[in-house]
Formats: structure tokens, sequence, C-alpha cells
């Protein structure tokens, strides 16, 4: 890739501005929350489970679950956190109402006791505890995003509703912040996978946490108004080929930007800078479509500020480049300053290098310094390999559009996060499974984070919440959740606590950030790693480990599971 230096362009595509959400756009905000994510959007069987503790007298019981996943996405070594925002305004918001309570009746076997729906009208999560890790840190396989803790069958009847909007988020966040690894920072990267993506929230999550992970802009505009991200945005094929002559053209003036009240006839000056170019380029205007060029100036008109349009809807070469380099042209005369250009087929790294060069040419034999630095957007099925091959080859890329591989996580599915009762009664508990892997890790837990003397993460370690926190320059022996199981001892530079209290007795306890700054969190996050974790293919595995002490409990658990299984036996 060329390393040209030149002014970093103006990137508003479009409108483009970002301004902080409104109060009105964040009572839309939580709104929007409570509509997409009502207390019913849960399984069946959370409610059947409910009825059973409830109708057992276990109902009110202290459970702690944990959520977490088991493998990091996209064959990487690490994940982003997200979604404990819209987590802690549904339980917030988690309430039942009449028409709820019906709906359930209809649904439940008839044999079910009407007190239950009594006792579902009246649920909150007043007594629900929610620990987690911050929202926009980097995290591991294995390692407890969130801890809940509070009255049995309610932290029951979460589980579903949480998976949901952790799982999806974290993992489009990862995704994108992926793709922002593969592009560089010099790069700027526009999310614009509303139409390809699972749905509406689907693509409304999408554009939020891409924005978090990294990218720069979005083509939602409801994402914009929601969350404050930048939108962007100019034209498509369809305005292009919806032309045919230059009669079509209306109005043809445009009042020059220094403030000069005559209106210019903006076809004859392009028509006249067409012919320079076409002479400074030495080709023929024959193979020009008319249609295209008239389609530019009517936009060129309508947006003399931003204008940025799709110049290979017939032939960049013989039709768009030329097409756009006139109107420019046009546009720089009468004092404004045009965007760009988008590439959408084809071989974008070839094309741009072209598009540069002409853009070099036009800024040197007509005396147009900014013309040489206009963008190149260049948006074509995108995905996280094809990013990383824009960095090997010579390209004049400025920004990528990137959607349906980034918005639907094409290369993998979903984050697998699971939802797992760690303690009942201040009693650990364990699920135990044929595959290990499947196996939990029981008891309340805290989570460290051991940093080396660079302040590079190298390990992360799960303790009894009762435990002595681990300090700094002191010898911690641990075993490995995961691979080898051999005992380690490991002296960690730096400890760092990874659990907060975010919500308790209804309440939210922890300041709520905004998409941006989340998305600052990120960033920093993502910086702490050792490039090796950051890798991209063939990543470096990340440690995750428990203590002595909860090696210990777990062996004792497995011990007593094996001598109790027998019990029929032997009475």
């Amino acid at each position: 890739m060329s390393q040209r230096s030149r002014r970093q362009p103006n990137m508003n595509l479009g409108k483009g501005n970002m301004a902080a959400p409104s109060s009105q756009s964040c009572t839309a905000l939580e709104r929007s929350i409570r509509e997409r994510v009502p207390t019913l959007l849960t399984d069946l069987y959370q409610f059947t489970m409910a009825y059973a503790y409830w109708r057992s007298g276990r109902h009110n019981e202290p459970a702690v679950f944990e959520l977490f996943f088991r493998d990091n996405p996209f064959g990487g070594s690490f994940s982003l956190f997200s979604g404990m925002h819209d987590c802690l305004l549904f339980l917030r918001s988690f309430r039942f109402t009449d028409e709820d309570v019906e709906y359930l009746r209809s649904v439940l076997p008839p044999a079910t006791d009407p007190a239950f729906f009594l006792f579902l009208r009246e649920l909150d999560c007043s007594g629900v505890t929610l620990h987690s890790v911050p929202e926009g840190m980097v995290v591991f396989a294995r390692v407890p995003l969130m801890e809940v803790s509070g009255p049995l069958a309610v932290v029951q009847l979460l589980e579903t509703s949480l998976l949901c909007l952790v799982n999806y988020a974290s993992l489009v966040c990862s995704n994108a912040a992926r793709f922002r690894l593969a592009a560089g920072s010099r790069r700027k990267l526009l999310e614009m996978g509303l139409r390809r993506a699972q749905g509406p929230d689907g693509g409304l999550t999408a554009s939020r946490y891409t924005y978090v992970g990294g990218f720069d802009m979005t083509s939602n505009v409801q994402a914009g108004f929601l969350f404050g991200i930048p939108v962007a945005g100019t034209m498509a094929h369809s305005y292009v080929t919806s032309f045919s002559s230059l009669e079509e053209v209306w109005p043809q003036t445009l009042v020059a930007a220094n403030g000069d009240h005559d209106n210019i006839d903006l076809i004859s000056l392009t028509k006249g800078w067409l012919g320079r170019v076409c002479e400074l380029l030495g080709v023929e205007s024959g193979k020009i479509h008319e249609g295209e060029l008239a389609a530019f100036l009517s936009y060129a008109i309508a947006y003399p500020h931003n204008f940025l349009p799709v110049i290979d809807s017939y032939s960049v070469t013989y039709s768009g480049l030329l097409n756009f380099c006139a109107v420019a042209l046009s546009l720089f005369e009468l004092d404004y300053s045009p965007l760009g250009v988008r590439l959408d087929s084809g071989d974008l790294c070839r094309q741009s290098v072209e598009v540069r060069h002409v853009f070099r040419l036009c800024s040197e034999q007509f005396s147009i310094p900014a013309f040489q630095s206009l963008l190149i957007v260049g948006t074509n099925n995108i995905s996280e390999y094809s990013m990383a091959e824009l960095n090997k080859k010579e390209n004049e890329i400025d920004v990528v559009g990137v959607g349906t591989h980034l918005v639907t996580c094409t290369r993998q599915p979903s984050l697998g996060c699971v939802y797992k009762l760690v303690e009942v009664r201040g009693s650990p508990r364990m699920k135990f499974s044929e595959d290990p892997e499947k196996s939990t890790v029981p008891g309340r837990k805290a989570v460290y984070r051991m940093l080396d003397t660079e302040g590079h993460p190298f390990l992360d370690l799960l303790c009894l919440c009762e435990e002595p926190a681990p300090k700094a320059c002191v010898a911690v022996r641990c075993h490995p959740v995961v691979g080898n199981k051999t005992c380690q001892s490991i002296t960690p530079s730096q400890v760092s606590c990874l659990r907060l209290e975010v919500y308790t007795k209804g309440q939210i306890t922890h300041p709520l950030c905004s998409t941006a700054e989340t998305r600052e969190k990120v960033q920093s996050s993502i910086q702490t790693l050792h490039p090796r974790h950051k890798r991209l293919q063939e990543p470096d595995s990340y440690i995750v480990a428990v203590s002595e002490k909860l090696h210990n409990l777990i062996a004792e658990i497995r011990k007593g599971s094996s001598n109790n299984s027998n019990f029929l036996l032997a009475n």
C-alpha cells in the first residue's frame, strides 16, 4: 500500500455529524429497550421451572447464576463484553402486566395453581443483585461475565433474556474489533449491514455494537438517533440508472458558495470541464454515459457540499470517473468541496489506484491541491479476509463499507454464552458432563486479571469470594481451567479486579456509559493486549485459571458426587 501523506479527509458522507444524544433520544432508547425486550421474551420452560420452584416452596431460596462463554469466537484469542447496558435497563423494568399473566395462564398446563399467577403479577427484580465485568472490556472464554444473584425463581426467569441481550451484542462487537484490527488505524470503516441483518432488531443491535467495536459510522439512521452514532450515506446505483439524459436535470443552475448570487448553468460549466478532462487523459468521450452525468449533476445541485457518487454503474474508466471529475471540477470552481467517489464492484484495489492517479493529474493540471486527496470509498461484499488483503496490496482506499459479513457474523453465527447455576442456599453447585468442556466451575467467585511488567494481561484468575485477593509481585498457585491442568505458579506485576456491582435492590448502581464512551473503553482495552493475543490468525491462547482453593473445591464436589451416585443401591 502506498504511504501517502495528505490531509485527513472530512468524513461527513452525507449528513454524517454526531451530536450528544438528546434527552428525547435517551427517552426513546429506554422505550425501545422496553418494547424490544418485554418480560415475556423468554423460553416457556423458564416458567414451568419457576412454577415447580414455587410449588415446592423453593422460589425464594437465594441462588447464584453465572453467564459466560466456552470458546473465543472467530478462531481468535479474545472477545469483547457488550450488552450490559441493556441488561440493566431490562432488570429495572422487569414486570408482568395483567395481559402477560393472562397469556401465561392460557399456555401453562390447566392444573397450574391460580395462586402462581398472583405471584407472577407481583414479581420484580428488587431482590436481584448483578455483578459484572465492565462493559467494553476484553474478555476470555470461561471467565464469568455476569453473576446474577437473588431469589431462585426470579433469577431463573432472567436466563434467556440476559443471554439474548449479551450473546449477539458481544459477538458482533468482537467481529467489528477484528475488522478494525484487519483494517488498521488509518482507514475509516462504515457499517452498512441493515438490509442484510437478521431482522430489524438484529440490524439495530449490529449498528450499535459495531460502532462500539471500532467502526466509525453507520448507514442506519435509527441507530444514529438512538445511540448518537455518526451516520453516513449518499446514493445507490438506482439513483444513477434512473437518469437517461441531461434534459432530466432540474434545476440546472447552482449559486457559487462564495456568496455570488448569479445562477451558474452547471450543465454548460460541466461540459466544458468534461472536454478538458478527456483531453488531459487522452480518452474519447464516446463511451461516457449521459444518464450517469445527469445523475451526478442532479445530486451535486442538491448536495454541493456532500458530493460523493458511486461511479461503477456503467464503466469506471470510460464513464464514471470522467463524469465525476467534470462535476467535481465545476464544484471547485464554484468554491464548493466535493467529497470523493464510491467503488462497489470489480478489483477495488486496482481501481482505487487508477482513480487516485487521475485525481493527482487533475490536481496538478488544474492547480487544485485538494483534488488529489478526495475520498475513495470501497464497498463490495467485504469480509475480514478481504479487509486484511487490502493491507497487502497497493491501494488508495480511504473508507471501507462493510455489510453482510460484519452484521451476520458469517464466520461464527453465535458466541454461545450460557447461564449456569453455581450456588443455592450458600452451597456450591456444579454441572457434570461426559464432555469435560461442558462442566461448570462451582461457587461464588471473584475474578482477577494478572498483568505483566508491560501492562499486558496474561492470565485471568477465578477465586472463591472468601479468598484474599492476589497481590502484585506475590506468587500465586493456580490451575488452568482447560488444556494443561498442571499447577502453575505465577507472579503478576499488577492485579486488576474485574467485578463491579452494577445492580442491586431494584436500582442501577453503576453509571451507564454512552455508546461513544463504551467505544473508547473497547479501544483502550484492546490496546492492553499483547500482540500475540491480538493476532487474527493463529493467536496464542490466553490462560484462564482457578485458584488452588477453588481447584480443591471442584475435586471435593466431584468426589462427593461419585460417592452419592450409589445411594439407592446402598439403601
